[in-house]
């Protein structure tokens, strides 16, 4: 049997415990503000935009085209064209062949290949730690953030040091002794007046294009002028001369073909110079250069010839960016010197 004072007991420890829990602080639900994201996602990745151009320029293969002609027509390299389309021989190409005269383009302009642009992946937490002493003493040195120097003096009060003060308040900066001793002035002589000479006279080139003023072309032979520019029955000058006549470089540049693949041009060279300028020298007799060769203005690059012509002359052409353009407007003089 239970005795009254016991169940009293029982009754205070269940009060009090009941006290206690209801006392006790709720803790605060944690709630994430920031962007749902699925365990093992990986980052957006941000997505370069191509720069807008027009595209790849394509050629579409004629009858009597060879690949040769196609690559002097648009001044390239014909060596570039078989890369660039896949080629196996550079002699094989179809009627109705679509050809790409540019390089091929990356598929993201700008973007190494093999490159992913993306947002920076990292932990996200920055470590703070408070500066020692050290680095607190070294703050502002050198930087001119904070100055430390020079400091000032504090003196007591006196009629000594008030006297010293006012000393040195009313004594004038020191003016720093000038090095540099002034010019003597001397009265202006003027010479006599001479007549103006002028400059010994210069072969002049008629051209106002401005890629070709450094370039400098010259003849490429020497001989009779036999017929001048006239697209599209003449896409040059004729010069004429005998068989075997040199034949220098207009300028300097690097041969970029040798060779009789070009129908009515014979056995003929090109050369590439700057600016999208190429030169060509056909009809030659025989060729002293090689393809990839570097040569020098006025070095002699052929022998004048009659392949692929009725009698012996040079057919000398410039053309820029594959457009052929009068080499009158390029050649100093009127004409070849003789």
């Amino acid at each position: 049997m239970t005795r009254p004072t016991d169940w009293r007991m029982a009754l205070l420890a269940a009060a009090v415990a009941l006290a206690g829990c209801a006392g006790a602080p709720n803790s605060a639900p944690v709630v994430d503000r920031g962007p749902t994201r699925s365990v093992g996602s990986k980052p957006p990745v941000a997505q370069a935009t191509p720069v807008p151009g027009s595209g790849p320029t394509e050629y579409v293969v004629k009858a009597g085209d060879t690949l040769y002609s196609i690559a002097l027509e648009h001044g390239v390299d014909y060596r570039d064209l078989t890369r660039w389309n896949g080629l196996d021989d550079p002699t094989k190409i179809s009627v109705g062949q679509t050809l790409r005269l540019t390089p091929p383009e990356q598929a993201v302009a700008g973007a190494a290949p093999g490159v992913e642009v993306g947002a920076a992946r990292g932990s996200g937490q920055v470590e703070s730690r408070p500066l020692d002493a050290a680095a607190i003493s070294q703050q502002g040195v050198g930087d001119g953030s904070t100055k430390t120097a020079p400091k000032a003096l504090r003196l007591p009060y006196s009629s000594t040091n008030l006297a010293m003060l006012s000393k040195e308040a009313r004594a004038p900066a020191a003016q720093p002794a000038s090095s540099t001793p002034k010019p003597e002035v001397k009265p202006e002589v003027k010479p006599e007046a001479k007549p103006e000479a002028k400059p010994a006279a210069k072969p002049t080139v008629a051209t106002a294009d401005p890629d070709a003023r450094g370039i400098g072309f010259i003849w490429p032979a020497r001989g009779q002028l036999l017929a001048s520019f006239s697209e599209p029955n003449n896409k040059g000058v004729d010069i004429g001369g005998h068989l075997g006549d040199p034949v220098y470089a207009a300028a300097p540049g690097r041969v970029m073909y040798t060779g009789t693949g070009i129908r009515g041009y014979g056995k003929l060279i090109v050369i590439k110079h700057e600016n999208g300028f190429n030169s060509v020298y056909a009809h030659n007799k025989t060729i002293l250069v090689k393809e990839g060769q570097a040569v020098a203005r006025g070095e002699r690059i052929a022998e004048l010839g009659e392949s692929d012509a009725d009698k012996p002359a040079l057919h000398f052409e410039i053309r820029k960016s594959g457009k052929p353009v009068d080499p009158l407007r390029y050649l100093p003089g009127g004409k070849p010197s003789s």
